[in-house]
């Protein structure tokens, strides 16, 4: 169950991040999620400036640039950003097909205005301990060391499921009565 998120950052401002760089195909045999964490970003985490191996920057949450996710469809990549440790990526757009697969698998995405975006890049790469909250239930995201409280958007059934730490299954099961009902009324 997760109703709010408090954590520190990573910031990772490059654009068109598709899911083959987040993670590549050759690690794609495996059907459970776990074990995909230590795969994240795996030719770019070669390169000793990349910010996952700047111990300076640590977090629940990966703070990404526009078209995030972009690429073919493959819900390995929510697999590893949560394998990972991440809880939300917060870009100013996502794919469609990973923000699904990333909701499916409790991965929050967070879609806020380019302007905003580059102000949290910013105030991160400046002050890497800067703590940013995700308010799941009130639909907000905090910043206090810039003074910024702003909506966000998600699908009810989605914050439902998130908050209760439910899959699909789950969900059905906790509205059984609810079903019950309907079917029993629908056969009148």
């Amino acid at each position: 169950m997760i109703k709010k998120i408090q954590s520190t950052a990573v910031p990772l401002m490059t654009k068109n991040i598709d899911t083959d760089q987040i993670i590549p195909a050759q690690f794609l045999k495996a059907v459970t999620r776990e074990g995909f964490g230590n795969k994240l970003f795996f030719a770019w985490r070669k390169d000793p400036n990349f910010v996952l191996n700047n111990k300076k920057y640590s977090g629940k949450i990966l703070v990404a640039g526009y078209n995030f996710g972009c690429g073919s469809s493959r819900e390995h990549a929510a697999w590893a950003l949560s394998d990972y440790g991440f809880q939300v990526v917060i870009s100013s757009f996502f794919a469609d097909i990973f923000k699904n697969n990333a909701l499916n698998n409790r991965l929050l995405t967070i879609q806020v205005k380019e302007s905003l975006l580059q102000k949290i890049f910013h105030l991160i790469k400046n002050h890497p301990k800067t703590k940013i909250t995700i308010d799941i239930e009130n639909q907000k995201i905090f910043v206090p060391a810039i003074d910024l409280e702003e909506n966000f958007e998600i699908d009810h059934y989605k914050k439902t499921c998130l908050m209760n730490g439910y899959d699909d299954i789950d969900y059905l099961i906790s509205i059984k009565d609810k079903i019950l009902e309907f079917e029993k009324n629908k056969n009148i």
